[in-house]
């Protein structure tokens, strides 16, 4: 086995790690550390709570072992039989792939290294409020991918993604404790106050229904005896039970009790994504009443025809109205068509400063930090952007790259930009890693903000220009194509690997371990290695329990009409070795 050089294992202890080995026990006792402008790390809550501190996860003694288990390289959840409707089993693992495109690999590595920072990237949750008035549901009509059977179980999948990751005993490669955990955007769905809620419970623990309007029973497009959906409790042949969907009595009642989670059980921070930002993750009409109505209403467009919704999709795709003017009139012309729902305050969406506020309130600290990344200071500014201290060697940048001009790719502003240049710069000698909801090649979205109009918007080649000019930029980690993808960039003065994670609402439901450590040879290893949630690849679908819903959210979406197979990506973007120079 090779053997992992730990922090305690050196004699000649250098400051620059220390936090590697040891930093899990401050962090995970909540307390989070910001970046003061000049770059000082400062406890952002020095008031540590002692049953929060006694319960964190403690640094395991040296030598330390690699932890897999749990992991992709032991085992994927894989379709078995050939076609229909496939039920899951346990396949063989993934291998890792050392890709040596921006560095060479050298021998003997294994023996040297020093792991700097290790940490889980979870990435488009998109926790939904299935039964919410403003869904696009009726899309199907024209796109079947527009509606997915599996959308009323992402909370239970969300908390049984949140066990695998309290699982796990350690990083897969070098055993070193996991520092935290980075959501980067898309954590609801629709921007409503039941998903922000729920979210954030599946976080930091604490019991969910997921549920809103009648709390007796679901009201939405699945118990509609509308045929373009499945309809698990009745006996109608809709369209997916002709692909083979199983009848599931009881279903709809089991999705919407009560789900517990344990909350992660090491401190975690969140970015923000497009879905978090704007209704249905793509207008920018907050302020619009009409829309504000409509959302709390009794009243739920379920059906249009398939021409209007090809019309509806391009333009939204298009961007042709960015701030969702249009949108309202068609929802007007179609109010006849509306089926009656009961009313829910709650289906309000939040506005950004909302949505700061309740990551800040203590119900949501969970294992920390407070605030989860943000800050008053953030509430202050109205920006959703920060950096913290990883670890006496890396720093975190937390980019909000959504565009508040509207629709669903992404850009920054001028001020972000040269916040971002100032950080980098002020912490020149410490890696950093950038974390976004957006990729670089979904950065293509420049209307100006409403706020902001004279400022402008810079897109994703701007922000790899930017990212190149400075040396200590090793990953820019990032979501929103629901791919995993990991994508090699060189600038003038030092190169850095994108990673981006697959979503955890499609298959194949994936988050991932990053381990960055110190060959000592003048090069660096980051460690890529996926994860599945905790719940068994075999369903029994007479088990409608938590676990048993949670192991049928992933068979339901594997099964998804036309639904993508490359969401996985290639082994070279899957289980990594990603070498750079030091």
């Amino acid at each position: 086995m090779p053997r992992i050089r730990s922090v305690a294992d050196s004699a000649g202890l250098h400051r620059r790690s220390v936090l590697a080995v040891t930093g899990a026990v401050a962090l995970s006792a909540g307390v989070g550390y910001a970046l003061r402008p000049d770059g000082e790390a400062v406890a952002a809550d020095a008031a540590t709570d002692e049953a929060v501190r006694a319960s964190s996860r403690q640094a395991p003694a040296a030598p330390l072992a690699p932890y897999t288990r749990g992991t992709t390289l032991e085992g994927v959840s894989v379709p078995r039989g050939g076609s229909g409707y496939r039920r899951l089993e346990e396949g063989p693992g993934w291998g890792r792939v050392i890709r040596g495109e921006l560095a060479a690999a050298r021998s003997g590595r294994d023996d040297r290294r020093t792991t700097l920072a290790a940490f889980v990237h979870l990435t488009d949750l998109h926790v939904l409020d299935v039964q919410h008035p403003l869904r696009l549901e009726y899309l199907r009509s024209t796109d079947v991918r527009a509606w997915r059977p599996q959308e009323a179980l992402t909370v239970h999948g969300a908390v049984a993604l949140v066990e695998r990751i309290n699982a796990l005993r350690g990083a897969p490669v070098t055993g070193s404790p996991l520092h935290f955990a980075m959501t980067t955007g898309d954590n609801t769905d629709n921007n409503t106050r039941t998903e922000l809620d729920w979210f954030l419970k599946v976080f930091s623990g604490g019991r969910v229904t997921p549920n809103s309007g009648d709390p007796r029973h679901y009201e939405g497009v699945q118990n509609s005896g509308l045929r373009q959906y499945w309809q698990p409790d009745t006996a109608v042949r809709d369209a997916d039970k002709q692909l083979g969907f199983p009848h599931l009595d009881g279903f709809l009642a089991a999705a919407v009790r009560e789900v517990n989670s344990p909350g992660l059980n090491l401190p975690w921070y969140s970015t923000v994504g497009n879905h978090d930002t704007m209704p249905l993750g793509c207008y920018a009409s907050h302020g619009d009443s009409h829309l504000a109505e409509l959302a709390v209403g009794g009243r739920k467009l379920m059906e249009i025809p398939a021409a209007e919704a090809k019309k509806l999709q391009q333009a939204i795709k298009k961007a042709t109205d960015p701030r969702g003017v249009q949108y309202g009139e068609f929802l007007k012309t179609h109010a006849r068509a509306m089926r009656p729902v009961t009313p829910d305050e709650a289906r309000a969406p939040f506005t950004p400063t909302e949505y700061l506020k309740a990551h800040l309130d203590p119900a949501h600290r969970g294992f920390g930090p407070v605030g989860h990344g943000y800050t008053a200071a953030n509430l202050d500014a109205g920006t959703q952007y920060y950096a913290f201290r990883v670890s006496d060697d890396v720093i975190g940048i937390s980019l909000d790259t959504t565009d508040p001009g509207g629709h669903y790719t992404g850009s920054l502003g001028t001020a972000q930009l040269r916040w971002l240049e100032r950080t980098l710069r002020t912490n020149k000698d410490s890696r950093a890693i950038v974390f976004s909801h957006h990729t670089s090649e979904s950065m293509s979205n420049t209307h100006r903000d409403p706020a902001r109009p004279d400022e402008r918007r810079h897109d994703g080649r701007e922000l790899l220009e930017l990212l190149g000019r400075h040396r200590n930029v090793v990953a820019w980690v990032n979501g929103h194509l629901h791919r995993n993808a990991v994508t090699p960039h060189t600038g003038p003065a030092g190169s850095f690997w994108e990673i981006s994670t697959a979503s955890h609402i499609d298959f194949p439901h994936l988050a991932r371990v990053i381990e960055l450590v110190d060959n000592e040879d003048g090069t660096l290893s980051l460690f890529t290695t996926l994860i599945e949630s905790a719940a068994p690849s075999r369903t029994d679908h007479d088990d409608l329990t938590q676990t048993g819903l949670a192991a049928l959210y992933r068979e339901l979406s594997s099964n998804a009409p036309d639904a993508r197979t490359d969401l996985g990506g290639t082994p070279q973007d899957r289980n990594t070795e990603l070498l750079l120079k030091a």
